[in-house]
């Protein structure tokens, strides 16, 4: 395979970690193309995920993902954001080992308010989505990790922050670089902006793979909102 035609960078992790958004400031921030894998398969189907999984079930939904992502990883250039389900299939996890992978963590909380339990999230419609959530969480967290070599923790972090925290992870970025400008249409740039005491957030953690496979922390038990928001400012629709 030619770094040519390779993915600089791959971003992976589950519903409302940003993968979308974020990747699409990293993409611009190094002037590479973005590709959202979750967007080439419902050009590819013909329909959204949703009724993909319907209409067609998950096994069929899953095989196309599969072949999507083969593809994207050996013929993709730029920034490639996988869907949060692509890290089930063993043959995935395989072939991430070859590419540089970012993990966009976010906790039970945050992920449920970005996404908004939304009916475009097929494995969070049902009764309790808090529940399926967490029992995803549960179950991805070690695959993310397995194919990760960086971590990023997106809590209470803006789609700007999370990417200069990869940035700076990667060597693409120095430390002490200007701050980015502030995003207009992303409150958590401007936390305190209609504060009477502006509150700075906390830089992002940025977890070495050596650090992510030796812990044993729980990292997404808290229920605590931490945003004091109702928008998720960089969530994709599908995951």
């Amino acid at each position: 395979m030619s770094a040519q035609s390779r993915p600089v960078l791959v971003l992976v992790g589950p519903p409302g970690a940003g993968k979308t958004t974020v990747g699409r400031v990293l993409a611009r921030r190094l002037e590479v193309a973005f590709t959202d894998v979750d967007a080439v398969i419902v050009e590819r189907a013909g329909k959204p995920i949703a009724d993909m999984f319907v209409q067609d079930g998950e096994d069929a939904f899953r095989a196309l993902e599969r072949e999507v992502v083969v593809q994207a990883l050996s013929s993709t250039v730029g920034v490639l954001a996988l869907g949060g389900g692509s890290v089930l299939a063993a043959e995935i996890r395989t072939r991430l080992r070859e590419h540089r992978v970012v993990h966009l963590h976010v906790g039970l909380a945050d992920g449920l308010r970005r996404t908004g339990m939304s009916t475009a999230r097929p494995l969070l419609a049902g009764v309790n989505p808090r529940s399926t959530f967490r029992a995803l969480l549960d179950e991805r967290l070690p695959l993310y990790r397995e194919v990760a070599s960086i971590e990023v923790d997106t809590v209470r972090c803006s789609a700007n922050q999370v990417a200069r925290a990869v940035l700076i992870a990667i060597g693409e970025l120095a430390p002490d670089a200007p701050e980015d400008p502030i995003d207009p249409d992303d409150p958590l740039d401007a936390p305190g902006h209609t504060s009477a005491e502006p509150a700075m957030l906390p830089t992002p953690t940025v977890r070495d793979s050596a650090d992510q496979h030796g812990s044993t922390a729980d990292q997404h038990g808290s229920t605590t909102d931490q945003h004091g928001s109702t928008t998720d400012q960089h969530g994709s629709t599908t995951d």
